[in-house]
């Protein structure tokens, strides 16, 4: 491992990325204008609406969006043969690997920081927590979504597969993570598949610093996040060799 080249193909990516205007548009501006729109909503409603669900949407949105993005565009590269060449190169799948993730990580923290700069500065969201942490859990969220992107992004040949990975691997984790229906009140066998889905425990981190505030449980929370996402990073790794037909 080469932290030169690690940093060469993350400027790659990023360079590659700031050309794409729209890709750019979805990265930045959607999770903030999904947060307002969501705010807009409960206005005018009797309750603290928006402070209940606006920190489990606020996990969300950024593993959503860092979802989609992450899967297509890996995969555009992997079905050019882009992936295939650059492995020809004196870099090992551990730098290229590493290379992906720092730079979609890089995109996510500007994402994550501008979500929760709307959030908590402009829409008023009350956190009982420092933000900065509430800054680090969507972070780890959005990590989560590129992880899991990367992994995914194997096993679809056309941008369109890679689209319809969302019912199987996002939509199970936003129906059970417990923004709905408390994860303890749910069916026996539910609540036992949402303890092993990462979404529930970004969850839990966001809602814990907008009630109790409880640093520790916090910090355990993100720990089994970013768990999650390296075990997704290394069964991505797995697979860079493998030809897209």
């Amino acid at each position: 491992m080469s932290p030169r080249v690690t940093l060469a193909v993350a400027g790659r990516v990023l360079t590659q990325v700031r050309r794409d205007h729209r890709t750019l548009a979805m990265l930045m501006v959607v999770p903030c204008a999904l947060i307002s729109l969501l705010w807009w909503m409960f206005e005018d409603l009797p309750g603290d609406l928006f402070d209940r669900f606006g920190p489990g949407l606020l996990a969300m949105f950024p593993f959503i969006v860092m979802f989609l993005v992450t899967s297509v565009t890996t995969l555009r590269e992997r079905s050019s043969g882009t992936l295939e060449r650059l492995l020809t190169m004196p870099l090992g799948r551990l730098d290229l690997l590493l290379g992906y993730a720092l730079a979609f990580g890089l995109l996510a923290a500007v994402q994550s920081a501008l979500a929760v700069g709307v959030s908590v500065g402009l829409l008023g969201l009350e956190v009982s927590g420092p933000v900065w942490l509430l800054g680090v859990v969507a972070v780890a969220d959005a990590v989560l979504g590129t992880a899991l992107g990367l992994l995914v992004s194997a096993f679809a040949t056309t941008e369109f597969q890679a689209v319809q990975f969302m019912p199987a691997f996002v939509l199970p984790q936003v129906l059970l993570c417990g923004l709905f229906v408390p994860r303890d009140a749910m069916p026996g066998v539910l609540e036992v598949v949402s303890d092993a889905l990462p979404l529930s425990y970004a969850v839990d981190a966001m809602q814990e610093l907008v009630g109790a505030a409880d640093a520790g449980r916090v910090w355990r929370d993100v720990l089994v996040v970013a768990c999650f996402a390296l075990a997704a990073l290394g069964l991505g790794s797995a697979t860079l060799r493998r030809r897209t037909p």
